[in-house]
């Protein structure tokens, strides 16, 4: 089977196993202990935080270890409006094609009082800088966007979001999500105040994340406690954060590499597609994206369809909508896009890795030919 999921997960590198695997069998001693068995452990979680640290390009003392990047990113949301309402700023501006667990998050805050604006995107999938531009103002606590877009890969105007933010005295949060490994994007050179990021989509292990805080920045606990500096209590779940490490160690290596690669086979899948039928569409495509992601739809061929077909051809893909059991919806990224539901629903979304080979996209696109082409040439005839 040909894996194209890699923006929903990835697989563990054998370095992030491995030591996964000896921090089982001889560091599971409580880091906050302090006996002997306890003070090795803690000397290994201080090792992962500094190796994940120089990965990020913040400082240890900058990094607190969550469970994930839903619970940093909820982290920085609700503490970035704690700190906010001490200043008498009440308003949170995120993104409309936020992540599903952050547009949760929104509602909810909005049910309880918070006002929340969302900045609108273009067609093409960017950011509307003009309205952004028009919802920060000096009221806002807290802008929170993702760097890159999960289902297009579209990139984020950052710096100017950053610039626009710190311009009224907001704090400015990034999930960074998919940037990581997948951009040469870093904490040092952003002006971000708060940096959230999952070791999963990075060769590491699910359960594990963290959020960077910047230097100076009191963000209130979410999960009281005397782990992590007092920022996020509960014990440290050690054996994954030394598969983070191991993770983000391999990245930091094989970063020049991995981009070079990702974008290559993006050419080739993206070339070959689109020459098989005029019907194809690749969203995103005018602007900056993630060398790895390949948002498209094939006519108005239902994502559920497209989906089983490929996988009896030998392909995993998604699609980057959200599913139920009344079967898969539009997406939200696209319907703000302006893509009718019809379109919307069709969307799904291809996405390489490092493992991905050349000879995967060649096979991709075979099964494409033999399992969509002949559905795309009913369609059109019925159109006629």
């Amino acid at each position: 089977m040909i894996y194209l999921d890699h923006n929903a997960t990835t697989r563990p590198c054998p370095e992030a196993i491995e030591e996964m695997q000896d921090a089982l069998r001889t560091l599971w001693a409580n880091p906050s202990s302090t006996h002997t068995a306890g003070q090795a452990a803690r000397g290994a979680l201080a090792d992962a935080r500094t190796r994940v640290a120089r990965f990020l390009g913040c400082q240890g003392t900058e990094l607190v270890f969550t469970s994930g990047a839903t619970e940093a990113n909820h982290m920085a949301v609700l503490g970035g409006l704690a700190l906010g309402r001490t200043r008498g700023r009440t308003r949170l501006v995120l993104s409309c094609i936020e992540h599903p667990a952050m547009l949760a998050l929104a509602q909810r805050l909005r049910a309880e009082g918070t006002i929340v604006d969302l900045i609108p995107v273009q067609a093409d999938g960017s950011l509307d800088l003009a309205a952004a531009e028009r919802l920060i103002g000096a009221d806002v606590a807290l802008v929170s966007v993702m760097g890159a877009n999960n289902e297009t890969g579209v990139c984020m105007p950052l710096a100017a979001l950053e610039q626009l933010a710190h311009a009224v005295g907001a704090l400015m949060h990034v999930d960074a999500t998919q940037l990581a490994g997948r951009s040469e994007q870093r904490f040092d050179a952003s002006g971000a105040d708060l940096w959230s990021i999952s070791a999963h989509k990075l060769h590491g292990p699910k359960g594990v994340g963290a959020l960077v805080v910047r230097k100076g920045l009191s963000l209130p606990a979410l999960l009281c406690g005397r782990q992590e500096r007092q920022r996020r209590g509960g014990t440290e779940n050690l054996p994954g954060i030394l598969g983070f490490a191991a993770a983000a160690e391999r990245a930091s290596l094989t970063l020049a590499a991995d981009l070079l690669h990702l974008q290559d086979l993006q050419a080739r899948l993206e070339r070959g597609l689109l020459a098989l039928s005029p019907q194809v569409q690749v969203y995103g495509r005018s602007c900056q994206r993630l060398p790895n992601t390949s948002c498209l739809r094939f006519g108005l061929l239902d994502a559920d369809r497209v989906l089983a077909r490929l996988e009896r051809a030998g392909v995993l893909a998604s699609s980057g909508a959200a599913c139920s059991a009344g079967g898969t919806q539009p997406s939200h990224v696209l319907l703000a896009m302006g893509e009718s539901p019809e379109r919307a629903k069709a969307a799904i979304r291809l996405s390489t890795g490092r493992d991905t080979r050349a000879e995967d996209i060649e096979q991709v696109i075979a099964a494409v030919t033999g399992a969509l082409l002949p559905l795309l040439a009913d369609e059109a005839l019925a159109a006629a």
